[in-house]
């Protein structure tokens, strides 16, 4: 087992720090006998020395601040001292003086450490003031207009935000801590939607951005570097040396720049070397043993303890799955928990930003412009097959898959991110790559900017060593770098799929050395992603009987997609589903009320109750603990009740009345596998079938040969 970096992790005494110490005089005086003998201190040595160096320094210059030797209190009271120390609220942040007050411009943003209002002007020098007054004027003399401050320290005491708003600045409070942890990835969105509004709202002058953490370089360079991955094209080796040149010496602490690595999944280069802590920072955050002192970016409540705090961080942060870059085949999957489908992928946006990228869905499926705040999902939902709909299959030509148990997810590809779009209609953000297809086998420059797709998430579990693995299989294309295709016929979408979203990933993928980013990982990504198949109706046999067992992941029967059909939103009464009689189910919102049973469907968007339906758990549960959740059902009629097979967490809404009497009719009819399989049989020899299956089955058995990796 190969273990990764806890980012997290609480720092340790390092494995070179000895329980004592001579005297730096006396490890010098021994130097010096040994005058003849030419000695190369080694990086050990080397800050052994430098901390004494501090220590005997601040001595000197901070004489009354030396320890005086008290009875030491309980151990609980010193914790409680360090959480809840008093402090002066105008007191400076440490290293604040010496901190350059602003880099040069990156784009429209310039970083900048935290202007200090006029009450904290007792403690800085004249020449030394930075307040959101001189902040103005500076950039003012440079030419450079603000519109924008987003601020990112964890307190409000530094100044207040009206000041920017009574100048006719806009002020963005992006709280993040500034120890322990880099940003949250929801901070991180948030941070580049804003920036992204703002540039595309500018129209005739060109406005600028003070970004500012404490000091304006770790958090604010690791926010802007995220920018700039996801803005522009460049690795993150570039995007780090673009904030460095511009804010010298850029991002100093090592954590941040790894997990910069981790997120975009690229290894990082030897050659990266993280620059050392500025003067100015470490000569103020040392106390008199040199050792680090905390930072003061906070209000002085600490809610928590900090142990606690790494926790909820490595909770929240485990969505992402960092993972050590120089793992070559991501070996610390294996001591993560077990995958299920009800596990949340991916991370939250901001509302405004969901509700355009809404509009964008609305668009591309000709559904017009959807009210702001519909949550109500626009992808395409098959129907049960009954023996009445059945007879379409000898209507019109049809090719058959099977229907995989997962969770249905469309996916948005964008330049800034993939969006997976669950049955809820939400997006949450997850770290892709997807290339752009390029002419002639040269490799893409560009990535797909606006292509919706449509797909389920699955669970492999290898037979061998019974390793998850995620899969995204995409069963259709509704728009292609925003030009909407969905009134293409299936056939078409289908091809398309696999020609500009596949083929060009996998191309790179196989020569990712010869490619812009040779230090991308597509193996640290959070899901694999391929093209589902689609067969003649005239191997569904095979489908059944051998494709399915061998499957390794879960499937419950078979989608049936007509081959000219176009791409049909929400209820598509020609998209067939067939299940295996005893997988046929409901989504009911179950209640308990008063120890009765009540199951609810939904009618004209409001709650049916579905008077004398029972259902049934399992032993081991208690009904209680199900009020209130989706759950899926499937009906014994031998018993005449329902039985809960799973709680819907992909799911806030029930099934609606008209779907469940489609799965009622489905259920009465009792398409068993041997009639299906017998029905088949007989349409495959009509002429309409015959004639198109032999033009078809030499090039689809090819497409598919030809695909495989």
């Amino acid at each position: 087992m190969i273990a990764s970096m806890d980012l997290n992790a609480l720092p340790q005494p390092e494995e070179d720090e000895d329980p004592f110490e001579p005297p730096f005089e006396e490890v010098t005086a021994a130097a010096h006998k040994i005058g003849h003998v030419e000695h190369i201190e080694s990086a050990v040595e080397i800050a052994r020395r430098e901390r004494e160096e501090r220590r005997q320094r601040l001595k000197r210059e901070r004489p009354d601040d030396r320890p005086t030797h008290a009875p030491q209190p309980l151990i609980y009271d010193q914790m409680y001292e360090k959480n809840h120390r008093p402090y002066d609220r105008n007191k400076l942040p440490p290293g604040w003086l010496g901190c350059p007050a602003f880099g040069q411009e990156i784009g429209c943003m310039i970083p900048s450490k935290v202007p200090l209002s006029e009450s904290f002007n007792d403690s800085v020098p004249p020449g030394k003031r930075y307040s959101f007054k001189q902040v103005i004027h500076q950039q003012r003399v440079l030419g450079r207009k603000l519109g924008l401050v987003i601020d990112l320290t964890n307190t409000s005491r530094y100044y207040s935000a009206s000041d920017w708003k009574k100048e006719g600045i806009k002020y963005v409070k992006i709280q993040c801590k500034g120890r322990d942890s880099v940003p949250d990835n929801e901070a991180v969105n948030c941070f580049v939607y804003e920036i992204a509004q703002f540039v595309s709202r500018q129209k005739h002058s060109k406005k600028y951005v003070l970004v500012h953490c404490t000091h304006g370089h770790n958090r604010t360079g690791y926010m802007i570097v995220h920018y700039l991955m996801r803005s522009l094209s460049m690795s993150v080796t570039q995007a780090i040396r673009c904030f460095a040149d511009a804010r010298p010496p850029g991002i100093y602490k090592p954590d941040y720049v790894d997990a910069l690595y981790n997120f975009y999944h690229e290894r990082k280069p030897e050659m990266a070397v993280c620059p050392s802590t500025p003067e100015w920072k470490r000569s103020c955050d040392l106390d008199l043993n040199g050792e680090a002192m905390p930072d003061e970016d906070d209000d002085g409540d600490s809610t928590a303890p900090l142990h606690l705090a790494l926790v909820d961080l490595g909770a929240a942060s485990s969505r992402n799955s960092v993972a050590d870059p120089t793992v070559e085949n991501n070996e610390v999957d294996a001591v993560d928990a077990v995958m299920t489908n009800d596990d949340v992928l991916g991370d939250s946006i901001p509302f405004d930003q969901q509700e355009a990228l809404r509009q964008f869905c609305y668009q591309a499926l000709k559904l017009g412009t959807g009210f702001r705040g519909n949550s109500q999902f626009p992808g395409s939902h098959p129907v049960s097959l009954n023996r009445d709909n059945l007879q379409l299959l000898r209507q019109r030509y049809y090719y058959a898959t099977w229907k995989a148990d997962g969770t249905r997810y469309m996916m948005l590809i964008t330049m800034d991110g993939c969006y997976l779009i669950d049955r809820n209609f939400n997006f949450r953000r997850v770290q892709m790559r997807f290339p752009c297809k390029s002419g002639n086998e040269a490799l893409a420059e560009k990535t797909h900017h606006y292509t919706l797709l449509d797909g389920e998430m699955i669970i492999d579990t290898l037979p061998d060593s019974q390793k998850q693995e995620r899969r995204y299989l995409i069963y259709d294309l509704m728009a292609v770098n925003h030009v909407s295709v969905v009134e293409r016929p299936f056939n078409e979408r289908w091809k398309m799929l696999e020609r500009e979203v596949i083929e060009p990933r996998n191309y790179e993928r196989q020569h990712i050395y010869q490619s812009r980013n040779p230090n991308y990982r597509y193996d640290l990504e959070p899901f694999r992603v391929r093209r589902k198949d689609f067969w003649l109706l005239s191997t569904v046999n095979k489908l059944l009987k051998e494709f399915i067992p061998r499957l390794s992941h879960e499937a419950d029967g078979l989608i049936f997609q007509g081959w000219d059909d176009p791409y049909v939103p929400r209820t598509h009464e020609g998209l067939l589903k067939w299940k295996y009689p005893e997988m046929n189910s409901v989504d009911f919102l179950f209640e308990r009320v008063d120890d009765r049973q009540q199951l609810f469907l939904h009618e004209r968007g409001k709650k049916k109750l579905m008077e004398g339906n029972r259902v049934k758990f399992s032993d081991d549960s208690d009904p209680a603990s199900f009020s209130g959740k989706i759950i899926e059902c499937s009906w014994v009629s031998e018993e005449d009740i329902w039985v809960c097979m799973r709680v819907r967490t992909d799911k806030a809404t029930p099934n609606d009345f008209n779907t469940y009497k489609k799965v009622m009719r489905s259920i009465r009819d009792n398409i068993t596998e041997e009639v299906l399989l017998n029905e088949i049989h007989e349409i495959i020899r009509l002429p309409m079938y015959a004639d198109r299956i032999r033009n078809d089955s030499k090039a689809h058995h090819h497409s598919n040969t030809a695909r495989r990796r």
